[in-house]
């Protein structure tokens, strides 16, 4: 049986992999059936943190093109076994992605957690829908921006990749909501210190 990591690990990669010493370890995972494929709780947990992700896509002539999609937290949502979906909003319409994707519906998305250092790659096949009740269902609640389309991805493949190198940013949200409590923190302190001193604010 075919392992589902041979989506990425062509021939050629594989030769490269022996020629520089990681054909071994590799073979071990492929012996297992290679990366996941279905939809699993980890994947869910990550997906409901993600704000911002990358597709690619490429055309019929395999000419790539990677697109920033984004959104609220859990922007990205499940809706299968294998099957992921988000609104796809008006921007610049230069269409590359949905052209590419009419031509060759193979695609990749990466997906980036800079506060934790985690990153996972999914290989799959996506497809453009213009469906109004796919795309309302898809829209994040509260969220201004108006849904174009609908973006619906099939999954083929999915392997979570290392932390090394990942530069660890924090989002501002994060941040502000962090340094209110600690300003919180901090006038309760003062007003406990002025009543220990006898002082009146």
């Amino acid at each position: 049986m075919t392992p589902s990591s041979d989506i990425a690990f062509t021939p050629t990669v594989k030769a490269l992999q022996s020629e520089r010493g990681s054909r071994a370890a590799y073979a071990k995972m492929e012996a297992r059936g290679g990366f996941r494929e279905q939809i699993d709780e980890t994947l869910i947990a990550f997906l409901a943190q993600v704000d911002t992700a990358y597709l690619a896509t490429a055309n019929a002539a395999g000419q790539p093109y990677a697109q920033h999609r984004g959104g609220p937290k859990g922007f990205i949502r499940v809706l299968g076994p294998r099957t992921l979906g988000w609104a796809d909003y008006e921007g610049n319409r230069q269409y590359v992605s949905t052209g590419n994707l009419a031509e060759n519906d193979k695609a990749f998305l990466f997906l980036m957690d800079y506060a934790h250092k985690r990153r996972i790659k999914l290989w799959g096949r996506a497809r453009i829908s213009d469906d109004p009740a796919t795309i309302a269902q898809l829209m994040p609640e509260g969220y201004r921006a108006q849904g174009e389309q609908a973006v619906l991805f099939e999954i083929e493949a999915w392997d979570v990749n290392c932390p090394q190198h990942i530069p660890r940013k924090i989002d501002i949200a994060d941040v502000e909501s962090a340094l209110a409590g600690l300003q919180a923190r901090i006038a309760e302190l003062e007003a406990e210190n002025a009543a220990l001193k006898g002082i009146t604010p």
